[in-house]
C-alpha cells in the first residue's frame, strides 16, 4: 500500500515537472522568435510572444479573452500599476482605430496606462491621437529594444 502511494505521488510529481517543462518550451520559443518568425505570426502567437516578454521583463501578464477584449490583449501588473496593451502584428501601418480602441479599453479596464505594441510602424494620425490621449506606442523599434531587454534578462 505504502508502495502504490509512494508510486501515485512520483507520477503526479512527475505530470507536474512535464507541464512545466512544456510551458517553459512553448515560453523560450517566443523569447528567441527572430523578427522574421515574428513577422510571419498570427496575431495570437504575437499576443503570446508579448506575454513572454513582459513576463521576463518582470510583470505579471494576463490575456484577455480572444473576442470581446474592449480591444485589450493583455494586462499587466507592475508596482501597484495596471496596464492594457493591445498587439497588432500588421503587415502595414498600423491606423488609428488601434488607439480608438486603446482608449475605450483604458476605462474599461480602469488600468493606468495604454500601450499598444506593433511589429511594423503607426500612421501619422495615429501618432497624434496617441499624444492626445496619453497611450504609449511601440512600434517595430521600440519593439527591437524590448527584445534586446529581454535577452539580457534571460
Amino acid at each position: 500500500m505504502i508502495n502504490l502511494i509512494i508510486t501515485l505521488s512520483l507520477l503526479a510529481l512527475f505530470l507536474v515537472c512535464a507541464a512545466c517543462l512544456k510551458k517553459n518550451i512553448k515560453k523560450q520559443k517566443y523569447l528567441t522568435a527572430t523578427f522574421d518568425k515574428i513577422d510571419q505570426m498570427t496575431g495570437i502567437e504575437f499576443e503570446k510572444l508579448l506575454k513572454a516578454y513582459y513576463q521576463q521583463l518582470g510583470y505579471k501578464v494576463q490575456l484577455t479573452k480572444t473576442t470581446g477584449d474592449y480591444g485589450a490583449d493583455l494586462i499587466l501588473l507592475k508596482n501597484g500599476r495596471k496596464y492594457i496593451v493591445q498587439a497588432k502584428r500588421y503587415k502595414s501601418k498600423v491606423g488609428i482605430q488601434a488607439v480608438q480602441q486603446i482608449v475605450a479599453a483604458k476605462a474599461v479596464y480602469n488600468a493606468q496606462s495604454a500601450i499598444v505594441v506593433t511589429n511594423n510602424y503607426y500612421t501619422a494620425p495615429a501618432w497624434q491621437l496617441a499624444n492626445a490621449n496619453h497611450v504609449y506606442l511601440i512600434d517595430r523599434d521600440g519593439l527591437k529594444k524590448i527584445q534586446k531587454e529581454v535577452n539580457k534578462c534571460g
